[in-house]
């Protein structure tokens, strides 16, 4: 039996599934199998759209309704409050309107565009539908109260206007520029209704200039477009002049824009009569492109689309079924929806390549002012893990958009640091006028261990002759500029470069490349410095913090065990051999030199000394041996009792990055006490690694359980409160979402 609120809207797919002679509009291909095993569902919900019931059990995952009420996405800590959606590496996005706000009904939230760099709100809601009949609108919510819906690749709206009318509106991407908008106008009632179709819109402008005066709309001849001047507003906006919006109509249109140039109005040329049980579609695309050049490829794209809607609603939908196959394989049913939740986020956060970077890659944040134009290092190894769970393709170009920027022998400006990989780029590198870009430090290396998980799951061995030499280079920089007294074990530290002109920048740039900036053992007040370093001849080619630390040195020992992995599978054997001798020496220094048995911990030593620095209390980071599987088993076994002990790291919601214990615990400060996700599925890996099954099971469960939205429709968290599983900092972040998949999974 179908569900009440399905069951109201059967004739209505009846209606498409008879594809009237109004429209060649048809559903798309069957419900894939995987809907009837989800669990915790409003199945009425996911039925209100379309009718057919693709992406049933997968509903509303994230809570994508909401409006803004500034162009700036954000008021506190930058952070956008409302979720959105983007797909296949778009740089516009979208959200469903908020249920209490009748304003927003008949379209889409936004859109949310990036300025190159930052986002910004273009509208409250840009293209919203209005029908009428004998020159009077139509109520959208005159048959009771709408249904709004997000779903694996696509956004939906259902409305009942009474007598007999109903309307639905699916927003899905066609391509990396455009989003295809389709409304669907149904009779189902007794007689023939002949209807009229407009749509309005207005601009949400920043509140300053230059931004203020930067979109300006202008009339096409199948819709209305926003153009964008030119403004270099270094850390808000970032335009060429070039940017354009634009909306275009499969049918003939005329459209109007006001005298303050602020709000437009696009009729349909003529009105539609639609009989008895027919229904009509009326589709749009929206497209945002950067240069000419994108605009004028994009316009061809726009109209292929529009001639076939159909086509890219089917392959949108396949699509999007292997892609929630992938990264539910093996996901306990109840943890099925929280791994689709994970994969929304990652793909929304999917940029396609522009302006400086070459390949598409993942940004950290869509919804965080200062994560949405550029691709890190560090994010990226994780990000590719889990992307390889439902994209291969996606998982390879994400690793060659940082690879891409690998210091090369011959560089001009710095080549000391040749193999060296930048901590970040962005769509503006500093010839530019990027102030995002980062060379002054690198980030912990994980490129091996990540193309690796990517090939096991491509078998693609054309990637590894690519990339297999780019990072050995990567390698060998460590050695040659961070290792500052030539003992095997390497410092995070800071490169020559203009931005590091003091110590004390020094040292900021070597905690940035620890990824773990305010870690306490990275105080200075504790003793933290930054001494050079210098080739044979005596220039300084880089800087090291005078401590080694144990999570670098454990990453690096996990980097050239899959080194050599990587080269026996081409065919290097003496290179295999000795990438493996180096990963067992590298992984013996770790446990003899940084393992304390006093404590049963491991921590950073002194460079020089070999002190082990225990004053500066536990870390997580004393984890990252157990993951890397360089500790012994007695060691192990002592690290289980810490990471097991609610006065360490067993709190409320588990492993916090520094123990409850220390004097230094922050629980919501930054890197001094929050849960960082990645950091915790390291420390549950190593527990598997290492035999404690249950143990690590029982972390999970209890993390997940405790992180506030993770298992309801809340975004997934930069980090939390340790305490209380309180959200703390930038919601829908990548790594989190990405190290979430194999978490779950158990894998």
């Amino acid at each position: 039996m179908l569900p009440r609120s399905c069951a109201l809207f059967a004739p209505f797919a009846l209606a498409l599934l008879l594809a009237v002679a109004t429209t060649s509009f048809q559903p798309p291909d069957a419900a894939p199998p995987w809907r009837a095993a989800s669990l915790n569902h409003d199945h009425g919900r996911d039925c209100d759209c379309a009718g057919y019931g693709y992406g049933y059990g997968y509903g509303n995952v994230l809570d994508l309704r909401g409006a803004p009420t500034t162009a700036l996405p954000g008021h506190e800590k930058d952070n956008n409050p409302v979720n959105v959606f983007a797909d296949r590496g778009a740089w516009h996005a979208y959200a469903l309107p908020a249920a209490d706000a009748p304003g927003g009904y008949g379209g889409f939230t936004g859109p949310l565009y990036i300025a190159q760099e930052y986002p910004w709100w273009l509208s409250t809601s840009f293209s919203r539908i209005r029908l009428s009949e004998g020159g009077h609108a139509l109520d959208l919510a005159g048959g009771g109260p709408p249904r709004f819906t997000s779903r694996p690749g696509s956004l939906c709206q259902a409305y009942d206007l009474g007598g007999g009318l109903r309307l639905t509106l699916e927003l899905r991407y066609a391509t990396h520029r455009t989003a295809l908008v389709r409304a669907v106008v149904r009779n189902t009632g007794r007689t023939p209704r002949t209807l009229g179709a407009a749509w309005t819109g207005s601009l949400l402008r920043p509140a300053e200039a230059p931004m203020r005066q930067a979109p300006s709309l202008a009339v096409t001849s199948r819709g209305v477009a926003v153009g964008f001047a030119r403004v270099r507003a270094a850390d808000d906006f970032l335009t060429d002049g070039t940017e354009r919006f634009e909306v275009r109509h499969r049918d003939p249109v005329r459209t109007t824009v006001s005298e303050d140039g602020d709000s437009y109005r696009t009729e349909l040329a003529a009105p539609f009569t639609l009989a008895p049980g027919a229904a009509r579609a009326l589709d749009r695309t929206e497209s945002y492109t950067f240069t000419e050049a994108e605009r004028a490829a994009e316009a061809g794209e726009a109209r292929r689309v529009l001639a076939d809607p159909v086509r890219t609603v089917r392959a949108g939908d396949a699509r999007w079924r292997g892609y929630v196959d992938g990264v539910t394989a093996g996901v306990p049913a109840g943890r099925r929806r929280l791994a689709v939740k994970a994969l929304e986020t990652l793909v929304t956060n999917w940029r396609s390549a522009a302006g400086g970077l070459a390949h598409d890659g993942i940004t950290p944040s869509l919804s965080y002012k200062w994560f949405a134009g550029g691709f890190w290092a560090w994010d990226t190894w994780k990000q590719a893990v889990g992307t390889a769970r439902f994209d291969t393709g996606l998982a390879e170009a994400q690793i060659r958009s940082v690879l891409d920027h690998q210091i090369r022998p011959g560089s001009t400006t710095r080549p000391q640091d040749a193999g060296m990989i930048p901590d970040a780029v962005f769509y503006n590198d500093p010839q530019r006028g990027g102030t995002n870009w980062n060379e002054r430090n690198s980030k912990p290396p994980l490129g091996a261990w990540s193309v690796w998980q990517v090939y096991e799951r491509s078998g693609n061995k054309d990637f590894l002759r690519e990339v297999y030499p780019k990072l050995a280079a990567y390698e060998e920089w460590w050695y040659r500029n961070r290792d500052h007294d030539h003992n095997g074990l390497a410092e995070y530290g800071a490169t020559v470069d203009p931005a590091n002109s003091s110590p004390g920048q020094r040292r900021l740039a070597a905690a940035w490349e620890s990824g773990m900036d305010d870690a306490p053992r990275f105080d200075a007040a504790l003793g933290t410095a930054v001494v050079p370093n210098r080739d044979g001849s005596g220039q300084v080619i880089g800087y090291s913090l005078t401590q080694e630390s144990v999570d670098l040195n454990a990453y690096l020992a996990v980097d050239q065990e899959h080194l050599g992995r990587v080269a026996a599978e081409l065919g290097k054997r003496a290179a295999a051999d000795g990438w493996r001798a180096k990963a067992a020496a590298t992984g013996r220094a770790v446990r003899e030199r940084m393992y304390d048995p006093a404590t049963g911990w491991f921590y950073d030593t002194a460079v020089g000394s070999g002190t082990r620095l225990t004053d500066r209390g536990r870390g997580i980071e004393g984890a990252i041996p157990l993951w890397g599987g360089v500790a012994t088993r007695a060691q192990a076994a002592a690290v289980r009792g810490r990471l097991l002990d609610p006065s360490e790291f067993a709190t409320e919601m588990p492993l916090p990055t520094v123990s409850r214990s220390s004097p230094y615990f922050a629980a919501r400060q930054y890197w001094r006490g929050p849960v960082w996700l990645d950091q915790a599925y390291f420390a549950i890996a190593g527990l598997r690694r290492y035999g404690f099954g249950r143990d690590a099971d029982a972390l999970a469960t209890r993390l997940t359980g405790q992180a506030a939205g993770l298992t309801g429709d809340g975004p997934i968290m930069e980090n939390y409160d340790p305490l209380s599983g309180a959200a703390l900092n930038s919601p829908n972040f990548s790594w989190s979402a990405a190290l979430l998949l194999p978490l779950i999974a158990g894998r």
